[in-house]
């Protein structure tokens, strides 16, 4: 039977290029390819046999007359114009990798700054100007530097999508998250659905970041929404299991007891073996108890007198050149808007400070304000001046990003002392006015019995106080757990869940750990904390730093909307929108050079 002779390999042989082919043969090794200095061919093969060849049948007669010092000379230059050669086409390549790089950062403020995308031929313009000025030898590099629309848009889909990569790179890490949703229209009367997410991995690091922007075309009842919360939350790979709460403002569709979006993921998590609390936005709750003091027989005057002045042209110029004459602490009055937070306390506080020239003006103008001159109105006007003022600064603190609920319900337990000491002392025989500077002004001027006045404070506030107690049960709830995690060595074992109280005891009687208790932040001594000694308490502090407290990033989002989607810019598309929304809020880098290796080629406009 005949033998198989196998074929010989030349990749088996072990050929390698020698450093004595330069001198010898004026050839070079250039990305594994044996390279002739001299007409810059290629040799297929490492083989002696090959490049002696090759040199003497076509270089031989030139360069063997050069020996010794005077050849090695002549491979240094060889080598370095073929490196110039080299760098000349690197160079061109660097200058469109660049100049793509540039177009990309552009792209993104455009986004950022919520400019339309048309922009970007804008930006060129301006800064074309300034190249001919500047450094005009530079024209042309920036002239091949695309930024017309077509391109915007691109730049701005894949910064957007490589934002949603990193998210759910990040999201496998999650230990817990949590999430939060709000509902809103924009210019073209559609419904959109914000979804946040708020994860924390196992080193105690947390992402707030948007998950998703979902347009409603239909109805927008609680599974309407349930099922597009469930998209997101599916497309991102995240287990329901992990998700340890849900906040939503107070609508029916969001928070109702039966088919509400809380009550729909929370029995999802449970039938997944997790458990999730339902939460009502802290700051919602909060501004919806600031509501509960209405006093209208002083808003209702406050509003029409500055819907007078305002709303008429000649009036405002008139009070605005009146104020500039007489020199007030302020220019205007401000309007007053019952959706913005801040928007009463604000709008009582300037008309409480121009009483005097807004007393004035009316009076010129033959349209007096009688209740200016009434002592009583005017300690109602200032009482409500100073309790709007503590509401404001309590909402104020609740605001604001990476915020840990165990803090923001500790705001909101302080102001419910603080509103028991005021009650105390308005109830008081001489009432103390220390914490109402306005009332105190007003009292001051008009020395007069108001003792009748007090007593009806004392009730409003004894009020807002029992508005407060009702409100933010479901953040009682959960009171015990907060403690735990924010004052875990003030806590008596005894209350705490089981699988902690060992734990708990352990962590209690080490003076190492109480002392870095006490010199760390929350988040760095649960992230120092043994991951092997108290694997139970770690969780619960990782479930506490998911929570949200608040739908603030979701408010602020929506005026990012309407900043981008206005009655100009009413045709933009859903997934465009979505795309600015996620680039104009996160807090990722979008990682350029990844996009720029995945690109095929490096034209300006691709």
């Amino acid at each position: 039977m005949a033998t198989v002779q196998k074929k010989r390999k030349v990749d088996g042989e072990g050929r390698r290029f020698q450093e004595r082919w330069e001198l010898q043969y004026f050839f070079t090794e250039i990305r594994g390819n044996c390279v002739c200095l001299i007409c810059k061919e290629t040799v297929a093969l490492f083989k002696d046999f090959n490049i002696r060849r090759h040199y003497e049948t076509k270089h031989a007669a030139t360069y063997n007359k050069l020996t010794g010092s005077e050849r090695a000379e002549k491979v240094k230059q060889l080598q370095a114009a073929l490196a110039s050669q080299q760098r000349f086409f690197t160079r061109a390549c660097e200058t469109h990798e660049n100049i793509t790089k540039a177009s990309y950062e552009v792209a993104m403020l455009i986004a950022k700054h919520g400019k339309p995308f048309t922009e970007g031929t804008f930006v060129k313009d301006c800064v074309m100007k300034m190249v001919e000025n500047i450094c005009p030898k530079k024209k042309q590099e920036f002239l091949n530097a695309c930024l017309a629309r077509n391109t915007v848009v691109r730049r701005v889909e894949d910064i957007s999508s490589d934002i949603h990569r990193q998210l759910r790179d990040r999201g496998v890490d999650f230990d817990y998250f949590s999430l939060a949703c709000d509902e809103s229209t924009d210019a073209s009367d559609t419904a959109q659905l914000l979804i946040y997410l708020r994860g924390v991995d196992d080193k105690m690091n947390v992402t707030e970041e948007l998950l998703d922007f979902k347009s409603l075309k239909g109805q927008t009842r609680g599974m309407d929404l349930f099922i597009s919360v469930c998209e997101a939350v599916d497309d991102m790979k995240l287990p329901w299991s992990k998700v340890s709460g849900i906040i939503t403002d107070g609508a029916p569709a969001m928070a109702g007891e039966r088919s509400g979006l809380s009550t729909l993921i929370c029995n999802k998590v449970s039938e997944e073996a997790g458990n999730a609390v339902k939460l009502h936005c802290i700051i919602h709750q909060q501004a919806l108890c600031a509501k509960h003091l209405k006093f209208d027989d002083v808003m209702k005057p406050v509003a029409k007198t500055i819907n007078c002045i305002r709303s008429k042209a000649l009036y405002h110029q008139e009070y605005q050149q009146f104020l500039h004459d007489i020199q007030a602490e302020y220019g205007d009055v401000i309007y007053y808007n019952d959706v913005r937070w801040l928007s009463r306390g604000s709008a009582l506080q300037r008309f409480f400070s121009l009483r005097e020239e807004i007393k004035q003006f009316l009076d010129e103008k033959g349209q007096p304000m009688e209740e200016l001159s009434d002592p009583v109105w005017l300690a109602n006007l200032a009482f409500l001046v100073d309790i709007t003022k503590h509401l404001n600064a309590l909402n104020v603190n609740l605001q604001g990003k990476d915020a840990v609920v165990s803090q923001l319900y500790a705001h909101i337990k302080a102001f419910g002392t603080k509103l028991q000491l005021f009650q105390r002392h308005l109830s008081l025989t001489e009432p103390c006015t220390a914490h109402f500077p306005a009332l105190k002004e007003v009292i001051d001027s008009f020395p007069v019995d108001i003792n009748v006045q007090m007593k009806r404070y004392a009730t409003a506030i004894a009020s807002l106080s029992g508005e407060f107690n009702k409100r933010f049960q479901d953040f009682a709830a959960i009171e015990k757990d907060m403690l735990l995690f924010s004052s875990p060595f003030s806590v008596d074992p005894d209350d705490a869940p089981p699988q902690l109280q060992l734990e708990l005891i352990e962590l209690q009687c080490d003076d190492e750990c109480r002392g870095k208790h006490r010199q760390c932040s929350l988040v760095d001594f649960y992230r120092q904390l043994d991951k092997d000694r108290f694997p139970e308490v770690r969780s619960l502090a990782k479930k506490m730093l998911s929570l949200f407290g608040s739908t603030y990033l979701c408010e602020q989002t929506f005026s990012v909307m309407n900043l981008n989607k206005n009655r100009l810019r009413s045709r933009m598309s859903d997934s465009h929108l979505r795309d600015i929304l996620r680039i104009s809020t996160t807090a990722l880098k979008p990682d350029l050079i990844a996009l720029l290796k995945s690109r095929s080629q490096y034209h300006p406009s691709h």
